[in-house]
């Protein structure tokens, strides 16, 4: 309904697939850690999503929660799937959960990695974009450098920085996620993990991690530490990890990866 969606596809031709998306102003090559060690288990849908720099072509506006989560079940929709288990960082999971308040249905399980929409974006959260903007400019070795300092673990990923600065000139018309309420919250009925950065400019991980014990019990949240927003590139290893064993799903131990390029 609002364009053309390109979609790296990987892993097994058969089997319910792991649906990528990224946060705000990436794309399907932010997830190239992951491509690999997922294709092995699970076919594998690395999403250029529309409204970010990529390959997707946007046609219309997408000024609403359910319009971006609407054009996540046309893709789920156009590609067969039925049962995905969607994995979202930053608003790559806000648009996961505005897809199933949408009622747009076909997805298995949840993984929001450092999600936006749990609490309001603060100046705290801005300045770390401003902050990381401006370092993402500095000689690779000074960028290495202060990545630890501003807390950006991706100052330290050459390649992805390579697509922050091709971006640059991206125009993204996209909606500002609000915090959701408890209600809200209470609505999802998927099985739903929450990986939080403990040093997230985004969310108060201990703050988010209490809130969600108290109103969706059910749902798997682990804090991990030494890690910020970028928890994706940060810890690649443990969240593969999470992700291949949520929600105890069944691991085989060889698949034949294929790879291709699909649009839908």
């Amino acid at each position: 309904r609002a364009g053309s969606v390109r979609i790296h596809r990987a892993g097994p031709a058969e089997g319910d697939p792991v649906v990528l998306l990224a946060g705000a102003s990436g794309n399907a090559l932010a997830w190239y850690r992951y491509i690999k060690p997922l294709a092995r288990i699970r076919p594998v849908f690395a999403v250029d999503p529309l409204g970010e720099p990529g390959r997707s072509v946007q046609t219309r506006p997408l000024a609403t929660g359910a319009e971006v989560g609407g054009w996540l079940t046309d893709v789920l929709a156009a590609t067969g799937t039925e049962r995905a288990h969607v994995v979202g960082s930053s608003y790559g999971g806000w648009t996961a959960l505005e897809q199933q308040r949408g009622g747009g249905g076909r997805v298995a399980a949840l993984t929001l990695v450092d999600p936006v929409g749990f609490a309001p974006l603060t100046g705290r959260f801005f300045r770390w974009v401003i902050v990381g903007g401006m370092a993402a400019l500095l000689p690779r070795a000074l960028r290495h450098r202060v990545a630890g300092a501003v807390g950006n673990g991706t100052l330290r990923e050459d390649v992805l920085m390579k697509l922050m600065l091709a971006g640059r000139s991206f125009r993204r018309r996209l909606p500002m996620p609000p915090a959701y309420t408890d209600e809200q919250v209470r609505e999802l009925s998927v099985p739903v993990q929450v990986l939080l950065g403990a040093r997230s400019a985004v969310n108060d991980a201990q703050a988010v991690a209490a809130r969600l014990a108290e109103i969706a019990p059910s749902w798997q949240v682990e804090i991990v530490p030494d890690t910020g927003h970028a928890l994706p590139v940060e810890a690649p290893d443990l969240v593969t990890e999470r992700i291949l064993s949520f929600p105890g799903q069944a691991r085989p131990d060889t698949a034949t990866p294929e790879h291709s390029t699909d649009r839908s």
